[in-house]
C-alpha cells in the first residue's frame, strides 16, 4: 500500500524533477490576503506572484499546503465526521505556472502523474471542461486520449474560476476518479452526481483572462497555471478505499482514539471518533502557526474546532480529558513532513489540555440544562430561540454546540428567535454603554463593532501585517474616503498595532496601500475590542474595503515592551523588598520611561531603591523565556497569579511568566499588554524618582534600555563636570562635598554670632539697658539686618540679663518688622508673650502671631512703625 506520506513526497519529487521550486507549505494564517481568515486553497501564498505585486526567480512551483475550511464560506465544519470527504484541515497537492507553461503542459503533468508514475487506470479518469473551453477539450482526446463522452463540458461556475469581481481569472478542467459501479452515483454533470462513485481528485485552473470593472474578460499576456490536489482524496484512491477516512493517516489517529476511550468507531460512534480525528489535525496545526484560542476572529474558530471535537470525546465517555493525549500520534503520522508540529508539541497538548478541562465544566453544566429544555420534544420539533440564547448568554455554551446536540436527536432550532434574543441583549448592552458617561458622538464605535466585531490582534508576534479597511471615522462621523492632508481614524479587520489599554501606550508606525500612504500617530481601543489607527493622509486616498499594508514602529514597540515587561519585574521587586501588602495601583508604560503607582505608606529609603534595581537587574541579566498561557481567571489566580483588584476581565486570560527565583517564576501576572521574548531584551532598568502621589499611595519613575543607559552616562557627565571643577578626581567629589558643606555651615554660624554680637551691642537699640515698667523688668530693643530666624536665640539672651521681666525685640528688614516676645519662668503666669505680641504685630500692620506664654513672634508689613510697637506692649506691662 503507498503511504499518505510517500504520495505526498512523490508529487513534490515529480514537479521538482520537472523544474519546479519545491516550496514548503505556508503557515495557516495568510500573510498575503487580509480577506481571508485562514489558507484555504494551494495558491493562496502565490496570490500576489499571479497578480504581479511579486516575482519568483523560478516561474515554477509545487507544494504541499496546509489548509484550513472552518469559516466564512469556505465553511465545511457541519458536515465532518458525517461525510466521506469533509474536513476542517487537509492538505493540496499543487504546481503552479507564472506566466511560463499553460494547458498542453499542465495536462501532459496531470496525465503522466497520474496513469504512468501512480499506475491509476485510465479507464477509471474522466475530465471536465468548461464548455467554451475548446482548446482544452481538444488537449484531453490529444494527451490522454479520452473519448468525448469521458470529456465532460460543464456550462457553470463550478468550471471557470476567479479570483474576485475583477482581476485573473479562466476555465477550469477537474479530474475524476470512478470507484466503479458498485457505489451510487453519476458522472459530474449528471443528476446523480452527488453520489460518491465519481470523485474528483485534481482541479486544473488555467488562468487565462485577467475581468475588467465592466466584466469583460482581456486574455492576459502571460497565462499562468494553478492546480490543486486534495492529499488526502488521492490517497483514498491509491489506497483503494473510497472513504478518506479509512486511509492510513486518519486510520492510525482513530485507532488511538479507539484505545483511550475504549469504544470501537461503529455505528453512532463512528462520527465521533472521525470528528476527534479531523479536529485534532486542524486544532494542532493552528496552535503550531501560532493561532491560540480565543472569543474573537481567528481564535473563536479554532476554539470552536476544539469544543466540538472535545464535546464528542465527551459523548464516547471520555472522563478526562483526551484531546492532548493524542498530539503525540499526530506528530507521529505527519512530523517528519511538518516538523513545526514537533517544535510545538508541548505548547499543543498544554493548550489542548487546559482548554478541554474548562470546557468540560461548561460542556457538563450545559448538557444538563439541554436535556432539561428538550425533554417532552418530539423528532422534527424546534428548540425555542431564547432558550438557546440563555444557553449561550448565562451559561456560556456555543450555539453551534447546541445545533450539533440538537441535530443528534432529530431536534432543530428557531435560528430566528435566537438572533431576536441576540439583537436584544445588544440594545440592552447599548444601553447601558450611554449610561456609562461616554460621549454620544462615541456612539459610532458601537455601530461599528456591532457590524463588523471586533479588530483582530496579531502583534504578540508580528509587527508587520496586511489588513482590510472595514470603517473610516473622520470627526466622530463615519465616511467612506478620506484624501491627501486628512486626519481619520482607521479600522481595519486586523492588525499588528496594539490599542493603548492596561496602561500601555498605543502603537505608532506606517500605513500605505496601493493608492495611499500615512502615517499612523497613535492607536486607541474603543469599547475594549476595535483597534482605531489615528492616521495623518500623507498622500492619495483610501477607501472603506481597500487593502492596506501596516507596519508598527518596530523600536518604539521594542522599547514599549521592555518598559511592559520592567513594570512586572518591578512590581515583584517592590514586593520582595517592602513586603506583599505592595499591589499595583496603576501604571503607565510609554516609550521612554514607565511609570508605576503601588501601595506603601512610607517613603522608600535609598537603600530599598538600591536592593530593588539590584534584584531587578539580575534578573534582566539572567535572560530567561518570557511566557504566555491563556487560562481562565480563577485558573491563573489559582496558579499564583497577580490579578488587578477591581479590574474586569472576561472569560480568559493572559498569563503572562518571567524570570526565576529558586526554581518558581519570578513574576506571574495577568496582562494583556505586549512583552519582550527574554528578560535580556530590556538590558537595564534604573529608578530615577521615587514620591508620594496621594495617602498610601507612592509612584515610582524608572528607566531601561538605551534610556537608562543615556541617563545614567549622563550622570557620570555631570560627576565629572563637578570633580574637574574642584580639581580633584571623580571618586573625591562626595568627601569633598562633605568638607564644603561644614565649612559652610562654619561660616554662616560664624556670621550669625557676629550679627547677634552687633545687635546686642546696643547699636540703634531703643534701650540697651533694661526698664522698669510698673511691677515689670522690660528690655526693648530695635535690630536692623537681622534674620528673624535669630530672634530666639537673642531673646534667650535678653532673658538671661533681665532675670525677671519681659523682653521685646524687632528686626527690621527692607520695611518689614518681624517681633519677638519672650516672659522669663516666674512671671508666665501674669503675662503671656502671646498677647504682647499681638498687640505688637497689630500696630506693626500684621494679623495674629503666636507661640507659648514664654515666648512668642509675630510681624508686620509697616516697619516704620516698630518704635509705636514697642510702646504698645509698654502700655500693657504699666497696665
Amino acid at each position: 500500500m503507498t503511504s499518505t506520506n510517500d504520495i505526498r513526497r512523490s508529487f513534490l519529487d515529480y514537479f521538482g524533477n520537472a523544474g519546479h521550486d519545491v516550496v514548503p507549505s505556508a503557515p495557516l494564517v495568510p500573510y498575503n490576503d487580509p480577506t481571508l481568515m485562514f489558507v484555504n486553497a494551494g495558491m493562496v501564498p502565490f496570490k500576489n506572484v499571479f497578480t504581479g505585486l511579486e516575482s519568483r526567480a523560478i516561474p515554477r512551483a509545487t507544494s504541499s499546503q496546509k489548509c484550513v475550511r472552518a469559516g466564512g464560506k469556505h465553511n465545511d465544519l457541519d458536515n465532518v465526521g458525517y461525510t466521506a470527504r469533509h474536513h476542517t484541515f487537509f492538505e493540496m497537492l499543487g504546481n503552479f505556472s507564472f506566466g511560463d507553461y499553460f494547458k498542453e503542459q499542465a495536462i501532459t503533468h496531470a496525465w503522466t502523474l497520474l496513469t504512468k508514475d501512480w499506475g491509476l487506470n485510465p479507464d477509471r479518469l474522466t475530465a471536465t471542461v468548461y464548455h467554451t473551453d475548446d482548446e482544452a477539450f481538444d488537449l484531453w482526446k490529444k494527451i490522454a486520449g479520452l473519448p468525448e463522452h469521458r470529456i465532460i463540458r460543464i456550462p457553470t461556475s463550478d468550471n471557470f474560476w476567479s479570483m474576485g469581481d475583477t482581476g485573473p481569472c479562466g476555465p477550469c478542467s477537474e479530474i475524476f476518479y470512478d470507484h466503479g459501479d458498485h457505489i451510487f452515483g453519476g458522472p459530474p454533470g449528471s443528476p446523480d452526481e452527488d453520489g460518491d462513485r465519481f470523485v474528483e481528485i485534481w482541479n486544473l485552473v488555467f488562468m487565462q483572462f485577467e475581468r475588467q470593472d465592466d466584466g469583460t474578460d482581456v486574455p492576459l499576456p502571460k497565462p499562468s497555471i494553478d492546480t490543486g490536489m486534495g492529499l488526502e482524496r488521492i490517497a483514498a484512491v491509491m489506497q483503494g478505499v473510497t472513504d478518506n477516512y479509512d486511509t492510513d493517516t486518519f486510520k492510525a489517529l482513530i485507532e488511538a482514539s479507539e484505545a483511550l476511550t475504549g469504544t470501537k468507531a461503529q455505528g453512532e460512534q463512528m462520527a465521533s471518533h472521525r470528528v476527534i480525528a479531523d479536529h485534532l489535525r486542524s486544532t494542532s496545526f493552528l496552535l503550531a502557526d501560532g493561532v491560540m484560542p480565543s472569543n474573537e476572529g481567528r481564535g473563536y474558530v479554532l476554539r470552536r474546532i476544539m469544543r466540538r471535537a472535545m464535546r464528542h470525546a465527551h459523548l464516547l465517555g471520555a472522563k478526562e480529558p483526551l484531546m492532548h493525549r493524542l498530539v503525540g500520534s499526530l506528530s507521529a503520522e505527519m512530523g517528519a513532513a511538518y516538523p513545526e508540529l514537533l517544535r510545538a508539541q508541548p505548547l499543543i497538548e498544554a493548550t489542548l489540555k487546559q482548554e478541554e478541562t474548562q470546557f468540560r465544566r461548561t460542556l457538563d453544566k450545559g448538557l444538563k440544562l439541554l436535556d432539561e429544555a428538550t425533554a417532552g420534544m418530539g423528532p422534527g420539533d424546534v428548540l425555542a430561540g431564547e432558550t438557546v440564547f440563555k444557553l449561550y448568554d448565562t451559561f456560556g455554551f456555543p450555539y453551534d454546540l447546541t445545533e450539533d446536540a440538537l441535530r443528534a436527536q432529530g431536534f432543530g432550532i428557531d435560528a430566528a428567535g435566537f438572533e431576536a434574543a441576540m439583537g436584544e441583549q445588544k440594545a440592552r448592552a447599548r444601553a447601558a454603554w450611554k449610561g456609562s458617561g461616554a460621549k454620544a458622538s462615541d456612539d459610532v464605535w458601537f455601530d461599528i463593532a456591532e457590524r463588523v466585531g471586533s479588530t483582530e490582534f496579531t502583534g504578540y508576534t508580528a509587527t508587520e501585517g496586511e489588513g482590510q479597511v472595514v470603517a473610516l471615522v473622520n470627526d466622530g462621523v463615519e465616511v467612506q474616503s478620506a484624501v491627501a492632508n486628512d486626519t481619520v481614524t482607521i479600522i481595519t479587520n486586523q492588525t499588528p498595532f496594539y490599542g493603548e489599554s492596561g496602561g500601555q501606550m498605543g502603537d505608532a508606525g506606517s500605513i500605505s496601500g496601493a493608492y495611499f500612504r500615512g502615517e499612523v500617530t497613535d492607536t486607541a481601543k474603543p469599547l475594549g475590542r476595535l483597534h482605531a489607527h489615528q492616521v495623518t493622509l500623507a498622500s492619495g486616498e483610501i477607501k472603506v474595503g481597500d487593502v492596506v499594508q501596516l507596519k508598527v514602529d518596530s523600536a518604539r514597540r521594542n522599547a514599549l515592551r521592555a518598559n511592559h515587561s520592567a513594570t512586572h519585574l518591578l512590581h515583584a521587586a517592590l514586593r520582595n523588598t517592602l513586603g506583599e501588602h505592595v499591589t499595583q495601583k496603576g501604571s503607565m508604560v510609554a516609550h521612554d520611561r514607565l511609570r508605576f503607582d503601588f501601595s506603601h505608606n512610607q517613603p522608600v529609603s535609598g537603600d530599598e531603591i538600591a536592593a530593588i534595581e539590584a534584584e531587578v537587574n539580575a534578573q534582566i541579566r539572567s535572560n530567561s523565556a518570557v511566557t504566555t498561557r491563556l487560562m481562565a481567571p480563577d485558573q491563573a489566580v489559582e496558579a499564583g497569579a497577580l490579578a488587578l483588584f477591581g479590574e474586569k476581565y472576561g472569560d480568559e486570560v493572559r498569563v503572562l511568566s518571567m524570570g526565576d527565583a529558586d526554581g518558581k517564576n519570578y513574576s506571574v501576572e495577568l496582562c494583556g499588554g505586549t512583552h519582550v521574548n527574554a528578560l535580556g531584551d530590556i538590558a537595564l532598568m534604573t529608578v530615577i524618582s521615587e514620591g508620594a502621589v496621594a495617602s498610601g499611595i507612592r509612584r515610582i519613575e524608572a528607566l531601561t534600555g538605551e534610556a537608562a543607559r543615556l541617563h545614567l552616562s549622563q550622570r557620570e557627565s555631570q560627576l565629572k563636570g563637578l570633580a574637574s571643577l574642584l580639581k580633584i578626581s571623580p571618586d573625591e567629589v562626595g568627601a569633598r562635598v562633605e568638607t564644603l558643606l561644614a565649612e559652610r555651615r562654619a561660616l554662616e554660624k560664624e556670621l550669625s554670632d557676629t550679627k547677634t554680637k552687633l545687635a546686642l551691642s546696643g547699636e540703634g537699640a531703643v534701650s540697651s539697658e533694661p526698664e522698669v515698667l510698673g511691677e515689670y523688668g522690660f528690655l526693648g530693643q530695635l535690630v536692623s539686618g537681622l534674620d528673624p530666624k535669630e530672634l530666639r536665640g537673642l531673646l534667650d539672651q535678653a532673658k538671661n540679663r533681665l532675670g525677671s521681666g519681659v523682653a521685646a525685640i524687632i528686626a527690621i528688614n527692607d520695611g518689614r518688622a518681624s517681633i519677638g516676645v519672650a516672659v522669663t519662668d516666674d512671671l508666665v503666669e501674669r503675662q503671656s508673650a502671646v498677647d504682647l505680641v499681638r498687640a505688637g504685630v497689630e500696630v506693626l500692620g500684621g494679623n495674629g502671631g503666636g507661640g507659648r506664654p514664654a515666648m512668642a513672634q509675630g510681624g508686620g508689613p509697616d516697619g516704620s512703625k516698630a518704635d509705636a510697637a514697642l510702646d504698645a506692649i509698654r502700655k500693657i506691662l504699666l497696665g
